[in-house]
């Protein structure tokens, strides 16, 4: 059975949040310095052969505001694409900008699940979910365990999707362990409702 075929993401504290990133604060100054450079240059009135250089230079040396100004106008386009399914036996999150992506993430392979509010999700009523997983992978004949970092961002009602999926990831996880079919009478084991 589907728990919720689509998660609510918070338009608005998704855009909000991509506009405030670890990178605004950069940009901003970055910003500033390179218009005082610019006003500068053209105050002395600079030979007009000069342009060839400094426009394509401060094109570039603009490149981080660039990356967040595009961050921020990508951010309506990668909202509309962004949606988080919640299964009983996995989650799906789907997202791109240019493309779209499909990520799977199996509950048996949930090793940590982390509820996270920044001050714009604390004053929108939303928050983040963050999952680290922990993969298979094979060099040769050679088994190993990678850990990855999924992020369900800007979910409304975060504190009942955050209770809901880590019971859920509890309950299968205990019934790898512990199988039902092998619990003997007087210890039962736990409790739960899944069963294989």
């Amino acid at each position: 059975s589907i728990f919720l075929k689509r998660v609510g993401i918070n338009r608005k504290a998704f855009i909000i949040n991509s506009f405030f990133t670890p990178l605004t604060f950069f940009a901003i100054i970055w910003l500033i310095f390179d218009v005082t450079f610019i006003t500068l240059i053209l105050s002395t009135e600079p030979p007009k052969q000069m342009a060839f250089v400094i426009i394509p230079f401060m094109a570039l040396h603009l490149m981080p505001v660039w990356m967040w100004l595009g961050n921020f106008v990508s951010s309506f386009k990668r909202w509309r694409n962004t949606e988080y399914a919640i299964t009983d036996k996995r989650i799906l999150i789907k997202s791109g900008f240019w493309g779209i992506d499909f990520k799977t993430i199996y509950y048996k392979d949930i090793k940590n699940v982390n509820l996270r509010k920044g001050i714009i999700d604390s004053s929108l009523g939303v928050g983040d979910l963050y999952f680290e997983v922990t993969l298979p992978y094979y060099i040769g004949n050679t088994g190993n365990t990678a850990n990855s970092n999924y992020v369900m961002f800007d979910l409304e009602n975060p504190y009942e999707l955050y209770t809901k999926i880590h019971k859920t990831v509890l309950d299968i996880q205990t019934d790898i362990e512990f199988p039902n079919a092998y619990r003997p009478s007087e210890n039962p084991g736990y409790n739960s409702k899944y069963k294989g």
